[in-house]
């Protein structure tokens, strides 16, 4: 049976759920019901595009793997028709996968299996950033925990106790922190890094490590730790946030 096509409330962000797994379709849209958003579901590729064009979601969660069109294809025509914030679902924490969805235009990625609350934290901080854009607001100042990021200026400040204390950075430095604070509960790849923040060099994934370590020691010299943080194995995220 085809469910109905309603348009959302006002003041109510619609969230377009394309997912083909019954069980975790159902907890997605319990959770984001229970926060606050509509939602919509669609069980395959070719559903879900129908349901963007139709009803013009704020946001998409996208399964990878869907039967009749996957994830990428779909992200693909979402990308073509326009900018609707996509967040990928994906069973495979691979490095792979995660360049190819940045390089089609998703805004974040979340493995399974997933905390939902996690996920509503997710759709809620895309769509912040998504409304900041539209308004104007950009990124042009980030601020996160004790940290004040000026992106026009390339200037950095950090508050320790009642006193901000400034910290001088190299370009790729400042390139490397500002993308981590932007989303700075996701893990980016050592290859993800080095694609955004030095795309003019061909330099070798491990230096990523050397200039998130000189980063590092400079925030350490100012009583910081834990920034950026390191995710054995998968790459870095800005810090241990609580």
């Amino acid at each position: 049976m085809t469910e109905p096509l309603l348009a959302p409330t006002s003041g109510q962000a619609l969230i377009l759920i394309a997912e083909d797994e019954p069980e975790i379709a159902e907890i997605l849209i319990a959770y984001l019901k229970r926060t606050g958003f509509q939602t919509v579901h669609a069980q395959d590729g070719r559903r879900a595009l129908e349901l963007h064009q139709t009803l013009k979601p704020d946001l998409v969660l996208l399964d990878v793997m869907m039967p009749k069109l996957d994830g990428w294809m779909v992200l693909a025509e979402i990308r073509h028709r326009g900018n609707t914030p996509v967040i990928m679902l994906t069973a495979h924490d691979q490095d792979m996968d995660k360049l190819m969805g940045l390089r089609i235009g998703a805004d974040d990625y979340i493995v399974k299996p997933f905390n939902p609350a996690e996920v509503i934290a997710r759709v809620q901080a895309v769509l912040r950033r998504c409304a900041d854009q539209e308004h104007g607001a950009s990124h042009s100042v980030l601020r996160v925990d004790a940290f004040e990021i000026d992106i026009d200026s390339h200037e950095v400040s950090v508050r320790i106790g009642t006193r901000n204390q400034p910290l001088s950075l190299t370009v790729t430095e400042f390139r490397l922190l500002a993308q981590l604070a932007k989303a700075p509960r996701r893990v980016f790849s050592r290859a993800e890094l080095l694609v955004l923040c030095s795309p003019e060099s061909d330099s070798l994934e491990r230096t990523v490590d050397s200039h998130i370590s000189k980063l590092r020691r400079k925030i350490e010299d100012l009583g910081l730790r834990g920034v950026p943080s390191s995710i054995r194995g998968v790459g870095y995220r800005f810090g241990n946030l609580a």
